[in-house]
């Protein structure tokens, strides 16, 4: 596995057990960078740890929601009103148009409850509006697009 700086090498040894904890057989992990994958219903997150800085570390939630909607004002109007409403994370939209629910943490002074928030928000969150957004705005699911073998199959997180 390629690590960047120490800080993000401990706080991906310090996690990796923690994520294995809570979320057992949900969780995967990726051989090649620091990321793990949590499957929760429809929705996928995946939870990535990045450098910040040469001492620090950010664990980074990430679940693409819905790709392909209709990208209409009412759409962006209801994910700002939601994101509004959010305790942990907020809704975004990528280069491609796809929508995604993030939520970021700092590796140094995470604790596995904090951690079990962040991921199980992101994922949760995710779970609940994605069915709501494509019966509204029309799209498909992140599940949707790996069972038909499209790009969320590799890892969205590595288009960040």
């Amino acid at each position: 596995m390629r690590f960047d700086t120490p800080a993000q090498k401990t706080c991906y040894e310090k996690i990796l057990p923690l994520m294995r904890e809570m979320f057992g057989d949900f969780a995967g992990q990726r051989q090649e960078i620091p990321e793990f994958g949590v499957l929760v219903g429809s929705a996928f997150a995946q939870t990535a740890i990045y450098p910040f800085g040469e001492d620090e570390s950010v664990i980074s939630t990430r679940a693409y929601v819905v790709t392909g909607a209709d990208l209409t004002a009412d759409l962006m109007h209801f994910l700002l009103r939601e994101n509004d409403r959010m305790t942990f994370g907020a809704f975004g939209i990528d280069e491609e148009g796809d929508i995604f629910f993030e939520h970021s943490i700092l590796g140094s002074t995470c604790d596995p409850e904090e951690l079990r928030s962040s991921v199980s928000s992101v994922v949760l969150i995710a779970d609940e509006y994605d069915d709501l957004i494509v019966e509204k705005w029309g799209g498909q699911r992140a599940i949707d697009r790996v069972r038909n073998g499209g790009e969320a199959a590799q890892s969205p997180l590595s288009k960040a």
